[in-house]
């Protein structure tokens, strides 16, 4: 689910990262995601419950991977650090040069809206918008949304062949069409990086491969970092990269 927006007023402050527009790209060999070894642990009654071992990992715009992994690996838990929704235990992780976890919580949320798109297993569309309010929710931290962004989101519902649904609701679409509106979603703030926690889980296998390709194809067609977690190996292979998450290491 894309992060929720910071309250009004708030999205204008501390813009300290630019957004991931073709004119401040640069070059695609520079890593743009940096992660330098990252643990999570987690206190117990007994021992510390330890989830990531010293992870690293970096990304250029354009580039793609897959992370694999037995279930209770802690693949949703990079996910989730990568993304900023929690905080390492230790080790840093940057986006485009900068530290969001060094922001405060205002600025943090700013910084995911504008920097981070989300696709999770489950799609999280609210059931009482259409598809296109669904889409555009991402851009209410800015207030109502303005002719770019209803452009956009048009341009991205037609990409995903949803353009005939726009006031359709989430109960009126298949399980496919959803996570197609949550890939559009993902995508209308221009994010330098789309996180996908299991995209495809809940779909059968000619529906999740349809919805891999097509969020490979959005990828390609905006140059983005796309890192994506699942236990499908077809999915996996869609990638640039496949790299496996085991005790707690990623290699």
């Amino acid at each position: 689910m894309t992060a929720g927006p910071p309250p009004r007023g708030l999205a204008s402050r501390q813009r300290r990262a630019t957004a991931c527009a073709p004119a401040v790209r640069v070059a695609a060999n520079m890593a743009e995601l940096i992660v330098d070894h990252v643990t999570r642990q987690y206190s117990t009654r007994g021992e510390p419950l330890v989830v990531l071992r010293g992870v690293s990992l970096e990304l250029s715009l354009g580039q793609s991977v897959a992370i694999v992994g037995p279930s209770g690996s802690g693949k949703s838990t990079l996910l989730h650090l990568i993304g900023t929704l929690d905080r390492p235990t230790s080790g840093t992780i940057r986006l485009q040069g900068e530290d969001p976890l060094a922001l405060d919580e205002a600025a943090l949320a700013d910084f995911r809206n504008r920097q981070i798109g989300f696709v999770f297993q489950d799609h999280h569309l609210l059931p009482q918008l259409s598809v296109l309010e669904n889409v555009l929710l991402p851009t209410l931290a800015r207030g109502r949304p303005g002719p770019a962004e209803l452009r956009r989101a048009g341009e991205l519902l037609d990409r995903v062949g949803l353009r005939d649904r726009l006031a359709h609701r989430p109960a009126e679409l298949s399980g496919g069409e959803r996570q197609r509106v949550a890939v559009a979603r993902a995508l209308i703030r221009q994010p330098c990086l789309v996180l996908a926690d299991e995209p495809t889980g809940n779909l059968d296998r000619t529906s999740a491969l349809s919805v891999a390709r097509l969020l490979l194809e959005l990828h390609q067609d905006h140059p983005t970092m796309l890192v994506v977690v699942t236990h499908s190996q077809e999915v996996a292979a869609l990638m640039e990269r496949q790299l496996e998450l085991n005790n707690g290491t990623l290699g």
